[in-house]
């Protein structure tokens, strides 16, 4: 039976992306895969449970990709293939993407939360990296609604948005915005001691902060024994 729900899904996805009126029809879906209208109705209930799933699905086939992509040692990169593989799906998939990201929907689907933790999880490598200019949360938040928002115009407006090149151009602009230069030459890294003496020189240099006084008194405590480890 799931094998028969997945292949009515499958119909229902591609004849969305094919539908000059991004609309279907219950009769159409059961006719690409050969069962009686009954079959959809016990698996969906009606023809908004079908969209629904069909929601469901299409994150499911997003993020196995991103589930099973292995990191390189470039997070930047990584994040760059992100999202060239964003704009890719909803370029392949342009009703059941618009359908993924509607406004209209009543609730957030879990797999969006997922697709965000995603985006944190290589973030989070970049940071440690020494790569991002913004805090993680920020720079996810900026560069999810920026592939979004790029790509839904893209595939809602395809007369107005005609240029190729735009979505890598708005992706530079955003890492521009978020990611450090790498350096052209890799340098040795710097010991724990040694990045505390640093940030201790750093605050005592320019005690401009958001911290409090006992904080920052705290904070130089910290940096001096991590000094001295």
């Amino acid at each position: 039976m799931d094998d028969l729900r997945t292949r009515m899904l499958e119909a229902a996805s591609e004849l969305l992306d094919s539908s000059p009126d991004r609309d279907i029809s219950t009769r159409a879906v059961c006719e690409a895969v050969g069962v009686g209208a009954p079959v959809l109705y016990r698996l969906f209930g009606d023809k908004n449970g079908l969209l629904s799933a069909v929601v469901d699905h299409g994150f499911e086939k997003y993020l196995t990709v991103k589930r099973v992509t292995r990191p390189s040692e470039d997070p930047v990169a990584d994040v760059a293939a992100g999202w060239d593989n964003h704009v890719a799906f909803a370029q392949q998939h342009p009703t059941v993407y618009r359908m993924m990201y509607s406004p209209a929907l009543s609730a957030v689907p879990k797999a969006a939360h997922e697709a965000f933790e995603l985006l944190r999880g290589l973030l989070e490598r970049c940071a440690e990296a020494g790569r991002l200019r913004v805090p993680v949360d920020a720079a996810a938040q900026t560069i999810m609604s920026a592939s979004v928002g790029v790509a839904l115009s893209v595939v809602t407006q395809p007369d107005v948005y005609t240029d190729e090149g735009l979505p890598a151009r708005v992706r530079d602009a955003v890492f521009s915005s978020v990611f450090v230069d790498k350096p052209a030459e890799p340098e040795p890294p710097a010991s724990l001691a040694t990045t505390s003496l640093q940030l201790k020189a750093i605050l005592a240099a320019d005690p401009g902060t958001e911290l409090v006084e006992p904080e920052v008194h705290l904070l130089q405590h910290w940096l001096d024994r991590l000094a001295k480890a």
